[in-house]
């Protein structure tokens, strides 16, 4: 019998391979908290679904490849890499996937095989904008 978290987990992935904003968002609470590691301009917490959709527009690709569950949590390990922009990630992600009492994804933390390479490709690909716009007001 399969878990429905896992079975979430897997509408989330084949959403994202397919750009459907849509479907993946069928999956995350309205809340979601979805952290990125590294030190870099996309790394940190993102809040809502505004945020985690605009994750999408990197061009990274995901293979599953172990998915394994308990009562509030889903952990999947995949292949995560780039298929656009300067230079390339090709690694191994591991992500901790928390689901509320709804049913619903309101927590994700990754984390990253190779972080030095994610931190490089992002830095070369999604500068910061020019003082002063991105300082907060």
């Amino acid at each position: 019998m399969s878990d429905p978290k896992v079975e979430a987990v897997h509408h989330f992935f084949s959403a994202y391979a397919a750009n459907d904003v849509k479907g993946m968002s069928a999956v995350l609470a309205p809340g979601i908290e979805w952290s990125i590691p590294g030190h870099h301009p996309l790394s940190g917490t993102k809040h809502g679904l505004d945020e985690v959709d605009q994750l999408g527009k990197a061009g990274f690709q995901a293979e599953p490849i172990f998915l394994g569950s308990n009562d509030a949590y889903v952990v999947d390990i995949h292949r995560g890499w780039t298929t656009q922009g300067l230079g390339q990630v090709d690694t191994m992600w591991a992500l901790v996937w928390h689901f509320d009492a709804d049913g619903l994804v309101d927590q994700v933390l990754n984390l990253s095989g190779d972080q030095h390479q994610m931190d490089n490709y992002v830095w070369a690909n999604f500068p910061l904008a020019p003082l002063p716009a991105r300082l907060a007001v």
